[in-house]
């Protein structure tokens, strides 16, 4: 997988804009991506240090359609912690 394919989208909630003063920021990642590739693609797409990587997968919301439930699609979320002093600048003024 290409370092370009692992992160997909910056995850902006009110949960998330709060971690950004622990240095911690939330992505959308591809749900074949190791801790190992997501570290290596936010060093090199945003050229900060990153001290650890926690990645969890998400279930989908189930919704009623008629008379029958639909599950959302799975995803998966990486919340990378950076070294003191570093900061991703798609982030600020949120």
């Amino acid at each position: 997988m290409q370092l370009f394919e692992v992160l997909r989208k910056p995850l902006v909630t009110e949960k998330n804009t709060s971690l950004q003063s622990q240095g911690k920021y939330a992505f959308e990642v591809n749900s074949d991506a190791t801790k190992n590739q997501v570290k290596q693609a936010v060093e090199k797409a945003f050229k900060v240090s990153v001290i650890a990587v926690n990645v969890m997968s998400v279930r989908g919301q189930e919704k009623q359609v008629g008379r029958k439930k639909v599950s959302g699609g799975q995803w998966k979320k990486a919340i990378v912690t950076l070294k003191p002093g570093d900061k991703i600048q798609i982030f600020e003024g949120v």
